[in-house]
């Protein structure tokens, strides 16, 4: 088997998976970073190798994500883009045609507009993180359920009730009023579905022109309470693609398929470095008023690449031009 790696390494989870040489999707690993990105990449790799055949062969390696440089160094990535990037390239692909993907992960939601097949605009959430995974994990857990049954719950209802989703602390204190008022449970969280893509479509979306198809992905999109609160709020359907949870991992793959055409080798340092001893650290730069944050990775007692500087002084020379 020959194929393409794609991995997204998120601060909520870690996603990877094996393209096949037709842009087939062969196998996917989805497993929570739980804040070592690093242990999670290993640990990810060695499933996904466990769950391939003895004979394959990986062509090409592409890494997105927050953690996509960190990734990209351990892994010997071939191509190293950002989550925007990832993200439309995979949904054009598996959705052809699309011009609206909604995205929303463990700590963030983005926007991206397409516009015959080329990102036109797109936006991110900055301010509130009411909405994203990691606040409807809190949300179910605070209320006793498994967040695999919130969106099913959500569908149960029948007339779901008002809640503020200006802001994820005050979503939370109006939600417990509505509990102390007597709303049933499925009411309040699919009127939570509806106060959080009404915080979305204000805040991310404002000010752009959202056309049909539209497509919903990131983790979020398991959630069935937020795919019809979408197209409740916005009157039209919602498309929730095939690997919906991996669309970034796609998206990199994709990416490592496209830059190694040519069929020059790939940089992937073979799946052994489930077993290498990987330490990150950072320093602060006071080489000016800057106070640039310096991470440094090494490999054993080497070095592999510092960034996060400004000037270049750190990344100039172990940068990650030699991943990129």
């Amino acid at each position: 088997m020959r194929g393409y790696l794609g991995i997204d390494v998120g601060s909520v989870s870690t996603n990877i998976v094996f393209l096949s040489e037709r842009g087939e999707v062969c196998e996917a690993v989805y497993l929570r970073t739980r804040g070592q990105p690093i242990r999670a990449l290993q640990e990810g790799l060695g499933e996904l190798r466990r769950r391939l055949p003895a004979e394959v062969s990986v062509l090409g390696v592409g890494a997105t994500g927050s953690g996509r440089y960190l990734a990209g160094l351990v892994t010997g990535a071939d191509v190293i883009k950002n989550e925007i990037t990832s993200h439309a390239v995979a949904a054009s692909t598996l959705v052809p045609g699309v011009q609206t993907v909604i995205e929303i992960g463990g700590q963030d939601s983005k926007l991206i507009i397409l516009r015959g097949g080329i990102v036109a605009d797109f936006a991110m959430n900055t301010v509130c993180a009411a909405g994203t995974g990691s606040f409807l994990d809190q949300q179910a857990a605070r209320l006793g359920i498994p967040i695999e049954d919130f969106g099913r719950l959500a569908l149960q209802s029948s007339a779901p009730v008002r809640i503020a989703g200006r802001c994820a602390v005050f979503a939370e204190s109006d939600m417990i009023h509505k509990q102390q008022m007597g709303y049933s449970l499925a009411d309040i969280l699919a009127g939570l579905c509806e106060a959080l893509v009404r915080n979305y479509l204000n805040n991310v979306g404002k000010g752009k022109e959202i056309l049909p198809p539209v497509v919903f992905q990131g983790g979020v999109a398991a959630n069935a309470g937020m795919k019809r609160a979408f197209e409740k709020a916005l009157g039209m359907e919602v498309i929730v693609p095939p690997y919906y949870h991996v669309m970034g991992a796609v998206g990199a793959a994709l990416l490592a398929r496209e830059k190694m055409a040519a069929r020059r080798p790939s940089k992937f340092k073979g799946f052994g470095v489930t077993e290498a001893r990987f330490q990150a650290a950072g320093f602060e730069c006071g080489g000016c008023p800057n106070a640039c944050e310096v991470v440094e990775l090494r490999e054993g007692g080497e070095v592999l690449a510092r960034w996060g500087d400004r000037c270049g002084r750190w990344s100039s020379s172990l940068g990650l031009q030699n991943v990129g």
